[in-house]
């Protein structure tokens, strides 16, 4: 009687142990899935693309490993590996934060600088408009660019407005565009006025 007690404790305790080693880690799983989400409220998705999907990669691949293990029988269950996988995750989560406000910084500056690039240009392609000739096929072609500058000063706000509501990424492509045409418009008044002056 008292050896059939003896296996039955031994048998629990090893059943103890076994479960005890192959806990499901949800409090790991729960902290690096607010994490990710974290690092995606902070638009680590826009800024940094790659390292964001590269971290929901990562972690959609140990919730497939823990899904393995959870279709083992309990006694060769283990989560150890995850476990590790997924502070891995939420560490990286939360360096990613911080890189995402450095990135959004940099695109600040960046776009600040080529606005008051653009607002120069814009000045520059007014006073160039000035100096244009004017003709009977110069008319048509000097309403066409007065008609662009226009454009290009309304993008202008739409701007001010993006950066003022934090969206940097899309200031940066709106400001480079509109850089572009200005630039585009310049070269466009010059090479009629420098025609003009040879003749």
């Amino acid at each position: 009687m008292k050896k059939i007690a003896l296996q039955i404790s031994a048998i629990a305790l090893f059943l103890v142990v076994a479960t005890g080693c192959a806990k499901l880690p949800q409090v790991e799983l729960d902290a690096a899935k607010a994490a990710v989400e974290n690092a995606k409220s902070v638009e680590a998705n826009r800024y940094l693309p790659t390292e964001f999907n590269a971290l929901q990669d990562s972690l959609n691949a140990v919730n497939i490993e823990i899904e393995t293990e959870k279709s083992k029988l309990f006694i060769s269950r283990s989560y150890k590996a995850a476990t590790e996988k997924l502070s891995s995750i939420t560490a990286e989560a939360e360096a990613l934060v911080t890189k995402t406000e450095e990135r959004k910084a940099q695109v600040r500056t960046e776009v600040q600088e080529s606005f008051a690039a653009l607002t120069a240009l814009i000045q520059e392609v007014k006073d160039l408009l000035v100096k244009a000739p004017r003709g009977k096929e110069g008319k048509a072609a000097l309403e066409a660019i007065q008609t662009d500058i226009t454009v290009i000063e309304a993008s202008v706000n739409e701007i001010n407005t993006l950066v003022s509501n934090g969206d940097y990424l899309t200031a940066q492509d709106k400001v480079n565009a509109s850089k572009a045409k200005a630039e585009a418009i310049k070269a466009e008044l010059e090479a009629a006025i420098a025609k003009v002056r040879r003749r």
